[in-house]
């Protein structure tokens, strides 16, 4: 037994010492377990499933730009060896983010809140300095020898292994969401500011592009106060430190004696805004669009009303309805039906729905529809909660109303119906409430404030603010006179 475990922590050394190589940024030893070849084809394999998760956003010319830029400053970099690919992804997330081999993605969402060309090629910049140092590579190295272990130690302790399975795309996912930590995000800015001064661009973008994303952060907080939910931040080139950070200005700093040739012509904030007229902002077409307590879906041709004074949260698998008072909620849920299904039975099967109480056929101006109520856990107890599906255009809707308790639910359960009967076909009048809002670039004129172009905004709420946060201006700036603004219509 000795000498079988004196033989496998033998195989793990070998393989942690063969796993060193030499970091492309640094020029020192890295563990790594991947090869450039490795690295290249887990991008390569990845970059699919990202595409179907996202989408690319629908606009061949800003596709190209957003190349155009990236692959300037990719030729700067550490591994200008690497076929670099730039992608606009259709998603209103504030993101960016890099998978292994060179595929960088960067959301309609955070370009919305762009003010120049720089700082575009700062935030492509930044997710280039991880590409090029390995991060990704290096954390996935990292659990892969920890795995490892622990497979080697699970032949002795079995009990050590159970659900431990290293996911590589795991590994990703949560690199892609939480960022890499403190240090890597740092090396990132700082290589990224060193890649945007060597093609000359100014290195203070890195700077500039945080403190505007910093802002918008803080107008998140305060939606998840008042709607009392946790924010929905990402990672990246604002998540790990703020623009005042001493550390961060001084690899700026640095960066900037590596002054390339400036591409003045590339500067220019009016041309930069002009190229984001029409961009969609917010939820697209395919995602639904919500207007106050209605939601509108022109692919689906649906519409449906909630109750006044309820919170709609439009997510990607789900259309969530939150009450004022949030001790209740409405989920809608998306299924393929087939021509022959029948309500009740879809909403028995697609629910796997053992007992079903006070079952009755839901009286609609168009579909099948079909109700009842079902056992629901809330914490430790059970009660019958309401369930509903409505079956329309070969589409089955699922509707599950939930509360805090059972006495509760009684008081909401007639809304939940009456959610449910709403469900119908776009009315001609309802098909322009079912397309996205979209960026209008507009020249200021003089008496314009945030507040007078805030009161014809088709933004639903804290219109001024967020028009303040599009254009840079946040907490009190207003515009001057002559210049280009970005206003949403």
């Amino acid at each position: 037994m000795n000498r079988i475990i004196s033989l496998f922590c033998g195989t793990l050394l070998l393989v942690l010492l063969s796993g060193c190589a030499q970091n492309p940024v640094s020029g020192e030893s890295d563990f790594v377990l991947m090869s450039e070849e490795d690295e290249i084809a887990m991008g390569k394999k990845e970059h699919p499933k990202i595409i179907k998760q996202y989408r690319e956003y629908d606009n061949r010319a800003l596709q190209a730009y957003v190349d155009r830029v990236g692959q300037r400053v990719a030729a700067k970099s550490h591994r200008s060896n690497l076929k670099y690919t730039f992608t606009l992804l259709d998603s209103s997330d504030v993101n960016a983010f890099a998978l292994p081999g060179g595929y960088i993605y960067i959301t309609r969402g955070l370009l919305a809140y762009l003010n120049s060309e720089a700082e575009l090629a700062a935030v492509l910049g930044h997710e280039i300095g991880h590409v090029t140092a390995r991060h990704s590579v290096r954390r996935v190295s990292a659990a892969t020898a920890t795995q490892f272990g622990i497979a080697i130690g699970s032949l002795f302790l079995p009990e050590a292994g159970r659900g431990a399975a290293m996911d590589v795309l795991n590994v990703l996912n949560s690199a892609l969401i939480q960022g890499y930590g403190r240090e890597h995000e740092l090396e990132a800015d700082r290589l990224g500011a060193e890649y945007l001064a060597r093609t000359g661009y100014d290195a203070q973008a890195m700077i500039g592009v945080i403190r505007v994303l910093k802002n918008q952060e803080l107008f998140e907080q305060q939606l998840a106060r008042e709607e009392k939910r946790e924010p929905r931040t990402y990672h990246g080139v604002f998540a790990s430190h703020p623009d005042n950070d001493t550390r961060l200005q001084q690899v700026v700093a640095e960066a900037e004696k590596l002054k390339g040739r400036p591409i003045t012509r590339f500067n220019d904030r009016a041309s930069f805004i002009k190229r984001q007229d029409g961009l969609v902002f917010g939820s697209s077409a395919r995602e639904g669009i919500v207007h106050g307590n209605s939601f509108y879906h022109r692919d689906l041709d649906i519409a449906l009303t909630f109750p006044k004074g309820w919170k709609l949260d439009n997510r990607s698998d789900s259309l969530l309805a939150m009450a004022p008072g949030k001790d209740a909620a409405l989920q809608m849920t998306l299924e393929k039906a087939q021509k022959k299904d029948k309500a009740k039975e879809f909403l028995v099967s697609k629910l796997k729905i053992k007992q079903l109480e006070n079952g009755k056929p839901l009286s609609l101006s168009s579909g099948d529809g079909y109700t009842g109520l079902a056992p629901i856990r809330s914490g430790t107890t059970t009660y019958n909660g309401r369930v509903t599906a409505v079956l329309l255009d070969g589409n089955g809707y699922i509707f599950m109303g939930v509360a805090d308790d059972e006495k509760i639910f009684k008081r909401y359960d007639k809304a939940f119906l009456e959610t449910a009967r709403t469900l119908h076909k776009l009315r001609k009048d309802e098909r322009e409430m079912a397309e996205p809002l979209a960026l209008d670039v507009v020249q200021v004129k003089s008496g314009d404030t945030f507040a007078k172009y805030s009161r014809r905004s088709s933004l639903s709420h804290h219109a001024e603010v967020q028009l303040r946060l599009l254009n840079d201006s946040y907490p009190e700036g207003e515009p001057k006179v002559g210049s280009w603004i970005k206003l949403v219509e």
